[in-house]
């Protein structure tokens, strides 16, 4: 199945997908957009292009597992997304991906503006490669 993850954020908003095989996640895209909705249709227009089967959207839950005022509107965008899409849109918990994204671009020596360009995409890899380990985990095996 074609999955394609968001790393949504109020500036910049990583895009990752993975092929059919559901192997590999890559980067595809960081939006630049600051306009709500405006994210939302660029964001459904890349699903259409990327032919993505499910989006698995990051959901930014507090560090005790509530849910707060990001989390929420992380909610917003995946209701918005599903029903401009079609397609079956799930949160899936992105506590520390940023953090996690930022160390692996600390090993590449990536830095400055180049850094802040990738970083977003390379979250929204970090989130689907924990979203296909899980279908991996739990039986969910990919067809082709």
């Amino acid at each position: 199945m074609i999955i394609m993850s968001v790393d949504f954020g109020d500036s910049r908003t990583g895009i990752a997908v993975c092929g059919k095989s559901e192997m590999i996640a890559s980067p595809v895209t960081v939006i630049n957009e600051k306009d709500f909705e405006i994210c939302i249709q660029k964001t459904a227009a890349l699903a259409k292009e990327q032919r993505a089967e499910e989006i698995v959207v990051g959901y930014p839950k507090n560090m005790n597992g509530t849910i707060g005022e990001r989390a929420e509107k992380c909610r917003l965008f995946a209701e918005k997304l599903e029903a401009l899409t079609g397609c079956p849109v799930k949160l899936w918990d992105e506590r520390c991906t940023t953090v996690s994204a930022h160390n692996a671009l600390n090993v590449t020596n990536t830095r400055g503006k180049k850094r802040k360009a990738v970083v977003d995409a390379v979250a929204a890899v970090i989130i689907l490669e924990s979203y296909l380990g899980y279908r991996r985990n739990s039986g969910q095996i990919a067809t082709l």
